[in-house]
């Protein structure tokens, strides 16, 4: 009996100590505070946040007409001056995605520029006309020069956000 009992207690420690050491050995996620957090447009639940390379990638595997519904967060390059109708977000390397607003229902603040944000909503590849390029341009307080060599459509990676938190 006593052999049984040592034996059971063995089996225990062992069993509780493998499953200590993988509770250790998984890495911390962050948790999401939505305190730390301005939100403008629809509320929405934070749950898998893709980084800047991670969007990248989803974007590269995508051709024009497809849609994918995420999450992701990286820095805001720029901000529509005029309105805050429209902002730039960083993806990996020199690239950038641009962000529109679901139904034009919100907008963001104009001095976002550097902030953190996280956005929800369908990101596509889309070819942007020169007209609207040049518009855009001109919202985001280009000269007259700069506007003035835009001369061909560009492909961009395009999201429409109906959501979207700003850090603190």
């Amino acid at each position: 009996m006593k052999k049984i009992n040592v034996f059971l207690i063995a089996i225990v420690l062992f069993m509780g100590g493998n499953a200590l050491a993988q509770s250790k050995s998984k890495t911390p996620t962050k948790v999401f505070k939505a305190t730390d957090y301005t939100l403008f447009g629809e509320k929405f639940k934070v749950t898998k946040i893709l980084t800047k390379d991670e969007m990248m990638k989803k974007y590269e595997n995508l051709k024009k007409g497809d849609t994918i519904t995420v999450q992701f967060q990286s820095t805001i390059k720029s901000v529509c001056k005029k309105k805050g109708c429209w902002m730039k977000m960083e993806l990996a390397g020199d690239d950038s995605s641009f962000v529109k607003f679901k139904d034009y229902a919100f907008f963001v603040p104009l001095n976002a520029d550097d902030s953190k944000a996280i956005v929800n909503g369908k990101a596509f590849v889309d070819v942007v006309s020169v007209e609207e390029l040049k518009h855009y341009a001109k919202d985001a307080g280009k000269s007259k020069e700069e506007i003035a060599k835009i001369t061909k459509p560009e492909v961009t990676y395009s999201f429409l956000a109906d959501g979207v938190y700003i850090k603190k």
